[in-house]
Order: C-alpha cells, then structure tokens, then sequence
C-alpha cells in the first residue's frame, strides 16, 4: 500500500506539470497568433484557458484580452473576472489584485454601490491592495463631485498603518491641493 501511495503521489504530480506545460503551450501559441495577425479564435482559447483555472495562465489571458481589446463585453469582462476570482485557487494577494483590477475596470460605469460591493473584501481587511482600493475610492468620489466622500477616503489612507507609501504622498498632496480650508 505505501508503494502503491508513493507511486501514485510521483504519478499525479508527472500529471499536473505535464497539465501547466500543456496550458502554458495554448496560452504561448494563442499570443503568438495574435501577435502574428492570426487573430481569429483567439478570444475563445484565451477563455477557455481562463475556464481551466490555472493560477498563472488563467489571469494572464484575462490581462491578454483586457490590454488588446479582445473582448469589450462589460458584462463579459465581468464574469470571467468571477471565474478568477471565486474559482480560481490563487493565492490571497494575487486575488486580492484582480479583485482591485476588476474595481479599476468597473470604475468608470458602475454605480458607488456597485464599486464598493466589487472593493469591500479589499477595504475591510488587513493587505497590501487596502491603500489602494481607498485611493480609487476617493479618486472616484471627487470626479462624482463628492467632496466630503472623496476626503474621507483620502483620510482613511493617511490613518491606515501599512498603507502604500506612495500612495500616502499622493494622497496628502490631493488633500492639502485640493480639501485645504
């Protein structure tokens, strides 16, 4: 039995690197195509390997058809952004940025209620991406011409304890600029 475990253990991970090289091969020639003008079907493998939930290629040709305007679908875009997110077996940081890509995509048509349904799991927990996603809370809130909203968020960042550095900077600047009295 412990032979026959110790051999099905070698034999399942022979399985699953032979399965990511398979999925980084479609993932390669599907770019490659598409680079070459061979842009027919390109979409429907890079959702395809979306659907395969690979932690690596699965985001990445999320990205491809993103960045090259493959797909223009809002609610399309959407729903292979959930596909990554709630199942797709990413690690928490990684997941925490395609649900702040996802927000940074959603800004610019979504309600603030939808916005901030799409940014709460960033907002209200402990990560690197909190920073962020109340800075693009705020940013949102002063083009909507909601001031008090706008500074609120930009004061959240400066009280945050681990918050982006950068982002700070900014976001004192955009206060003392823009909310001085």
């Amino acid at each position: 039995i412990i032979i026959l475990v110790v051999f099905g253990y070698f034999i399942y991970g022979d399985v699953q690197k032979k399965s990511k090289i398979k999925i980084a091969d479609e993932y390669n020639d599907a770019t490659i195509k598409y680079y070459g003008g061979n842009k027919k079907n390109i979409e429907k493998e890079l959702i395809e390997i979306i659907k395969k939930r690979d932690k690596t290629y699965s985001p990445l040709s999320l990205y491809f058809l993103l960045e090259n305007e493959i797909i223009t679908e809002k609610k399309k875009i959407n729903e292979l952004f959930d596909v990554l997110i709630n199942d797709t077996k990413l690690e928490n940081e990684i997941k925490n940025l395609v649900i702040y890509k996802k927000a940074l995509f959603n800004s610019e048509f979504e309600t603030e209620n939808n916005l901030i349904k799409i940014l709460n799991p960033l907002i209200n927990s402990e990560n690197i991406w909190k920073s962020h996603a109340l800075y693009l809370m705020a940013e949102y809130f002063y083009y909507k011409n909601h001031k008090q909203k706008s500074k609120e968020f930009f004061n959240q960042i400066l009280t945050l304890e681990n918050s982006n550095p950068n982002i700070k900077i900014e976001a004192e600047k955009r206060l003392n600029r823009d909310f001085s009295d």
